[in-house]
């Protein structure tokens, strides 16, 4: 395997493509709002307009991937880019929530292709030490984006307005679209790839819709529906039907359930769904609760998390090392203990005027050099559990979990937007939810340790 033609123009592509995604998982946080004033959004609705985006990254994710290997990287690329543009010009055009919804999913998709394809052209692009540093700048620019976001589309959001935080992925998208079509070589490998487990990809999605409807309805108004429980029985139906269907395909499945007889793989992906639970709830109400009930400007709530993704940039490189010297296991321990401290001091949050220095600051601080020391000792568990054949999936699940745990937090949240008209009840209920997400970051201690 030899090095990119354009090694420059091509890791540029594959970063301004993957940023994309990275932004928009982070960016709408901060005009929630002023979305929800503007198109009337009650509490699930709420939940819903990040949930219609993390629904089809997280369990699409898999078969983008698979569906790379067979038909073109670079032509799966430049279909995802084109996706995510179109659906967000339509998230800015949006007259309606349901409208903004539809669009989100179809965000959602476009981010689908492009996470996995954008990594899998580095890794058919470059080969030895060459690949290493592009992963690794990849990775950091990922980081970078994802500090950035908030901050750029709080200013946004108070100098443009919500809309305007959709139509700042025009540009970049034109960009990284021009250089891939230019300058990417197409790869792809139909004869050793894994056949396409469609099937499984729409079970897994009917399912977790269904289930995510289910927890986001229940935060509504109490109509004595039964509508919410038929949908969690059926999308646990599906769920088990997906697992069946899994299981039948074996090493043909889209999600190898063999792969978690091993109980270091299993183990670590339970810790990820307790930690990137408890995070997702936060990156989705700690700015929620700062705009709405502090009335803070959208830019310096966006602000007010930056700690967190700067310190995994700059932890992640000297946790690596520490975890390849000595292993995973104490790094991920003290990691998530130290996250589950940031959320337990966050749950003291009282109804007075909440200062950053004393109050927001010293738990985020926390939080963020827990996550700075989990993040990279993380993925060198996750692929030094399995064989070597198997490092390119089990990575992609274990994507796919992360994803599927901020979905299911960020439902829950419903309970705490259904509370948002009373200050005083909000912050009962955001303190409830923080100490909550501390509770899921100590579990993700004890898997660290067991």
């Amino acid at each position: 395997m030899t090095s990119a033609a354009h090694p420059r123009a091509t890791l540029a592509a594959s970063i301004l493509g993957s940023s994309l995604a990275f932004i928009d998982g982070s960016v709408i946080n901060v005009g929630l709002p002023a979305l929800a004033a503007d198109l009337h959004a009650g509490a699930s609705s709420l939940s819903w307009t990040i949930d219609a985006y993390l629904l089809p990254l997280g369990a699409l994710m898999l078969l983008a991937g698979g569906l790379g290997d067979h038909f073109g990287r670079r032509r799966l690329f430049l279909a995802g880019l084109a996706t995510f543009t179109l659906a967000s010009i339509l998230c800015a055009a949006s007259p309606t929530l349901s409208w903004l919804l539809a669009a989100r999913g179809f965000q959602g998709l476009g981010a689908a292709l492009l996470m996995p394809n954008s990594l899998a052209i580095l890794g058919g692009e470059f080969s030895g030490e060459a690949r290493g540093r592009a992963i690794g700048t990849w990775a950091a620019v990922g980081a970078l984006a994802g500090a950035l976001g908030p901050v750029i589309g709080g200013w946004l959001v108070d100098r443009a307005g919500w809309r305007s935080i959709f139509l700042l992925n025009v540009p970049v998208a034109a960009a990284a679209g021009f250089l891939a079509w230019k300058y990417v070589a197409e790869h792809k490998d139909a004869s050793t790839a894994a056949p396409l487990d469609a099937v499984g990809a729409g079970l897994s999605t009917v399912g977790l819709g269904l289930l995510t409807w289910a927890l986001t309805a229940a935060s509504g108004p109490k109509t004595g529906s039964g509508w919410p429980w038929i949908a969690a029985i059926s999308g646990t139906a599906a769920l088990g039907a997906f697992f069946r269907h899994e299981h039948r395909l074996q090493d043909r499945a889209l999600m190898p359930l063999a792969m978690f007889a091993v109980r270091t793989f299993a183990g670590l992906n339970l810790l990820t769904f307790f930690l990137y639970g408890s995070m997702g709830g936060l990156v989705v109400l700690l700015p929620f609760c700062l705009i709405k009930i502090e009335h803070w400007s959208a830019v310096a709530a966006g602000a007010a998390l930056l700690p967190v993704p700067i310190v995994i940039a700059v932890g992640s490189r000297l946790m690596g090392k520490a975890a390849a010297g000595h292993g995973a296991r104490m790094p991920l321990m003290i990691g998530c203990g130290l996250v589950a401290a940031g959320l337990a001091l966050l749950a003291r949050f009282g109804t007075g005027a909440i200062s950053y220095r004393t109050d927001a600051l010293p738990p985020t601080l926390l939080i963020a050099l827990g996550m700075g020391a989990c993040v990279a000792p993380l993925t060198t568990g996750v692929i030094e559990s399995v064989a070597a054949d198997r490092v390119g999936i089990a990575s992609g699940i274990n994507n796919a979990v992360a994803r599927i745990a901020g979905l299911i937090a960020t439902a829950l949240l419903g309970f705490v937007f259904a509370r948002q008209d009373s200050t005083v009840s909000f912050i009962a209920g955001f303190r409830v939810a923080a100490a909550i997400g501390a509770a899921s970051a100590a579990a993700a201690a004890a898997c660290a340790l067991l």
